[in-house]
């Protein structure tokens, strides 16, 4: 392993080190800061940033990890090796690239495809395909779907108990309830669906399913789904050729991924406004109603198919809603490693807070999400600004902070805390609220003489038109963007008609 980690190229192990930040990983010499204050007496961590070390210095803190730890690297180098495989068969190919391999590409070329697909498949239990003859499974266009449904067991891991399976017909290849075969702690039956007398008498087990996929992956099938990788993980299968539509599609407005619901009320949208009857013309699913693992493997599907056929763009149209009041009063923790309790949170947030664990529909690798509440938005942004971490943004914007903490057990790690509005929300909520010794403060203005009073007012109205100008311009480009995809969908459907 050390052979292969010193031949890797500098960009794939700057990539393992980040994963290594984000997991709270420790070798022998500690984590990546800690193994740069021994090793580099000069910079130290003044200069942590891997992407500006020396491949040495990479290389150097990467062997001191532990055999089990090298494997989980492993599987990054591997995932580059799939990209690398995919875009030398592109390049060597007697064939044009069919629009099903290109998606393919496409979701191996994203950035987060070798974090996100790191599976520990080396464990015991995983499924791993494999095809004798490359050049063919590369060459296969044949397309399935899949989504799983997961419960909580009593040993803090996630197990499935729904997998669905459609083809390119969207017809039912496989949907099976699955026996957990485990104590089980939650059944999050109003997000699953799935009860523990939906259970009883099933005999299904993961083993079986793997068995069913095995045969339905036989010739280099393509794997269609949303946020794969979570059903992946579920699944404990290992398969190279995936469509990943969080990564295919995404908002016009940046690299945020869209949510499977998200991509249906989008083009819900669209067809509304064209008067279309569009596969995605629909919701797909009223708001409280339990997820449904069918719908949502057929959904993927269709996704990929209007793709293929030209009806949608990769970028939808995103318009940012405004927070409610009394959702700002919280703020988001999330990858959670799985081994902390729920209880210790309070213990990582400044502030009076209360913590509520949020359901999660899909496996998160050993992670989970929750709230700390605090009684209004000021407290909770003043907590947000005493925590001590890296602010940095996520991936739809909005401001989060990655706090290290150590437990009382003595157990380290590492998440997110994120606030639950852009800053330009807070900033004009709050200008709503003003405190009292403001309105003292407008009393005595009031007072001064008229033309001090007409700068003051002329200055307020300045700083309303230019928020004022901002939002229309915001307006403009989410309408231009529609008014793009709205242009995109009918030339498609000009050609499909012949006209």
């Amino acid at each position: 392993m050390d052979e292969k980690i010193a031949a890797a190229g500098k960009d794939v192990l700057v990539e393992i080190i980040k994963l290594a930040q984000k997991r709270g990983m420790k070798g022998s010499k500690g984590n990546w800061k800690e193994f740069l204050s021994v090793y580099d007496s000069k910079f130290g961590v003044s200069l942590s940033d891997p992407a500006r070390r020396s491949t040495d210095s990479l290389v150097a803190f990467l062997t001191t990890f532990s055999e089990d730890d090298l494997k989980i690297f492993d599987k990054v180098m591997q995932c580059h090796f799939n990209r690398d495989a995919m875009e030398s068969f592109r390049k060597n190919s007697s064939d044009t690239e069919s629009p099903e391999q290109k998606l393919v590409r496409t979701t191996l070329e994203h950035p987060q495809y070798p974090l996100n697909y790191s599976l520990p498949s080396y464990e015991e239990g995983w499924l791993v395909t494999k095809h004798r003859k490359m050049s063919k499974s590369m060459q296969s266009t044949e397309m399935l779907a899949v989504d799983c449904e997961m419960v909580l067991c009593e040993d803090g891991t996630e197990a499935l108990v729904r997998v669905s399976v459609v083809d390119c017909n969207l017809q039912v290849k496989l949907d099976e309830l699955v026996n957990p075969n485990k104590a089980v702690a939650d059944y999050r039956t109003e997000i699953t669906g799935v009860s523990a007398k939906d259970i009883d008498g099933v005999t299904y087990s993961l083993a079986d399913v793997q068995k069913s996929l095995k045969n339905l992956l036989r010739h280099g099938t393509i794997l269609v789904g949303h946020s794969l990788n979570n059903d992946l993980q579920a699944l404990k299968l290992d398969h190279a050729k995936v469509i990943d539509t969080s990564f295919v599609f995404k908002y016009g407005n940046g690299n945020r991924r869209a949510s499977l619901s998200d991509l249906c009320k989008a083009s819900l949208k669209v067809c509304v406004y064209m008067g279309l009857d569009s596969v995605l013309g629909y919701e797909l699913r009223k708001k409280g109603t339990p997820h449904n693992s069918l719908d949502d493997a057929r959904a993927a599907m269709k996704l990929v198919l209007a793709k293929l056929e030209g009806r949608v763009d990769s970028a939808i149209p995103f318009v940012r809603k405004d927070v409610p009041e009394i959702e700002m009063a919280k703020l988001l923790l999330h990858r959670i490693p799985i081994s902390v309790p729920s209880e210790e949170l309070h213990k990582l947030i400044p502030g009076d807070s209360t913590i509520e664990v949020k359901a999660n529909k899909k496996a998160g690798g050993g992670k989970y999400s929750a709230f700390a509440i605090f009684k209004n938005d000021e407290e909770a942004n003043q907590a947000f600004e005493d925590l001590d971490g890296s602010l940095e943004k996520d991936s739809s914007g909005l401001p989060q902070k990655l706090i290290s903490f150590q437990l009382d057990t003595g157990r380290m790690g590492s998440l997110y805390i994120r606030k639950m509005s852009p800053n330009d929300q807070v900033d004009q909520i709050a200008s709503k609220k003003r405190p009292l010794q403001d309105e003292e403060i407008s009393v005595e203005s009031k007072k001064t003489k008229k033309g001090q009073m007409i700068k003051v007012e002329g200055a307020n109205q300045c700083d309303s038109h230019l928020k004022e100008i901002e939002r229309l311009k915001q307006e403009l480009r989410v309408r231009d963007e529609e008014i793009s995809n709205l242009n995109k969908i009918v030339v498609a459907l000009t050609r499909k008609q012949g006209l």
